[in-house]
């Protein structure tokens, strides 16, 4: 008998719970009972409003019970939800949610954010009736489940289409099918920090994973580490490079009792080594160091005895390639290629770049990396021009088009740079236009903010006579900076 799709798991999981705490939020404990029942109630809602496989559900969410019961909700009803994540523009979120049929929220100016598909609110959801049957999933394993935002080449948010069948083989509900490093880190989750969104993909799977491990959600708003760390005797939270290098400072500055916390999830761009070496030395062995894409969640994960800079020995199929796809030893630099149990299928709407990306079941990371020969995998470069701000990947194209669009621009190139609060940053590289003064970089950043978002835009703007040329005659961005 084929297995029940997700949620099914979970929902099997909240029964078993009973009376067990799964949640903290806003000093009330929630019972896996009691989010069951909530999960019940919105379900109940979002099928009397119409909402059924295959309906696209945009959602506008923050954290709490009844935030994950809606998402629980809408993938117990086989609706394919997309997550909108802060920090996106009013274009990007357009673009995100244009054929979305209903939109989730738990914000007062819902309908004003989104002006598409019909508004759901949360607090009315959650007031439906609640039958005490529990739900049959509707879900089919070949629909879309989630739709996960990324930047793409165009500067609109790349769509990653992830289908029931690969949620339903998400390692995080899957304790037999663990990794050890999984397995030792879920050990460690018993009140993981939740904060943000649980409509974004990272902060949703690690929470399944504490659930999983009999841990327990605790809510955050916007956290200060390590205030809330503290405040909320966290055992494991996530945590981006440009996070983990202020919490490092706090604590070196002023030492806190940080003797709860075990787990700190790492994403984002790559972490300085002397970062990793002094989080070891003030925090204690707590580090564990992720790579995973939005289009493959997991890849590999070291633990945190680990030697800074290697990734562990990889959890999934993974292929180092050259350039004419021929799988490379140990020791040799090429392309990573991966074969993830919950990998997108391709991207929502762009048939082309799906067929660049995902090919013959391998998806194609565009990172460059080795393995080395105890079967550790180390990254050594990317094949794609983007800039990772926050853990957000962010393509250049867009931004050296923007700002040569600028009347007194003629060219610009961009680079990414390192940056002590983002992780990465934007150095502008451009060449004035015949006669004309080069735009004051306030201006600039203004520009791009307003088109592709405040994480895009240059942190520097340096002014050339012209770009460097490799010896193809091609522009050789690895020369603009010294």
């Amino acid at each position: 008998m084929a297995e029940e799709p997700f949620p099914g798991r979970l929902l099997d999981l909240l029964e078993a719970a009973g009376e067990r705490t799964v949640m903290e939020h806003a000093g009330r404990l929630v019972s896996g009972r009691s989010l069951l029942a909530a999960v019940r109630r919105v379900t109940g809602g979002l099928r009397a409003a119409g909402v059924g496989p295959g309906d696209g559900v945009a959602m506008t969410l923050g954290v709490g019970p009844g935030q994950l019961a809606a998402v629980v909700a809408a993938h117990t009803v086989g609706a394919r939800v997309v997550g909108v994540r802060p920090g996106l523009t009013r274009r990007q979120e357009e673009s995100l949610t244009a054929d979305v049929s209903f939109i989730v929220t738990d914000k007062p100016d819902g309908a004003a954010m989104l002006c598409v598909g019909r508004v759901l609110a949360l607090e009315v959801l959650l007031g439906s009736r609640d039958d005490g049957i529990r739900p049959v999933v509707a879900a089919r394993p070949q629909d879309v489940a989630r739709v996960l935002p990324t930047s793409g080449s165009t500067g609109e948010p790349k769509s990653c289409a992830q289908t029931y069948g690969a949620m339903t083989a998400l390692w995080a509900l899957r304790p037999d099918a663990w990794p050890p490093v999984i397995r030792e880190l879920a050990g460690r989750m018993d009140r993981f920090l939740v904060f943000g969104t649980l409509a974004s993909q990272v902060m949703l799977d690690y929470g399944l994973l504490a659930l999983a491990g009999g841990g327990v959600l605790v809510t955050a708003g916007v956290p200060e580490f390590p205030d809330a760390l503290v405040r909320h005797r966290a055992t494991a939270s996530v945590i981006t490079v440009a996070r983990l290098a202020r919490l490092v400072a706090a604590v070196r500055e002023q030492p806190v009792d940080l003797g709860a916390l075990r787990a700190l999830m790492l994403s984002g761009s790559p972490p300085p080594p002397g970062l990793l070496r002094e989080a070891g030395e003030l925090l204690g062995p707590v580090v564990f160091h992720g790579y995973g894409q939005t289009e493959t969640g997991m890849i590999s994960m070291a633990m945190p005895e680990e030697e800074p800079g290697a990734l562990g020995v990889p959890a999934v199929d993974l292929q180092v390639r050259d350039a004419d796809g021929s799988s490379l030893p140990p020791g040799v630099d090429g392309e990573i290629f991966v074969r993830t149990p919950g990998q997108a299928s391709g991207y929502w709407g762009d048939p082309v770049l799906s067929a660049e990306v995902f090919a013959e079941g391998w998806v194609r990371t565009r990172d460059l990396g080795r393995l080395d020969s105890r079967g550790r995998l180390w990254l050594t470069g990317r094949t794609r021009d983007v800039v990772i701000v926050n853990a957000y990947v962010h393509p250049l194209g867009p931004v050296e088009r923007l700002l040569a669009g600028h009347p007194a621009v003629a060219e610009a190139y961009c680079v990414a740079v390192p940056d002590a609060v983002a992780g990465e940053a934007v150095h502008a590289f451009v060449v004035p236009a015949d006669g004309s003064e080069v735009p004051l970089l306030a201006e600039l950043r203004a520009l791009v903010a307003a088109e592709l978002g405040v994480a895009c835009a240059p942190a520097a703007v340096t002014v050339i006579r012209e770009v460097p040329l490799t010896a193809a005659g091609k522009p050789d961005k690895r020369r603009l900076l010294p």
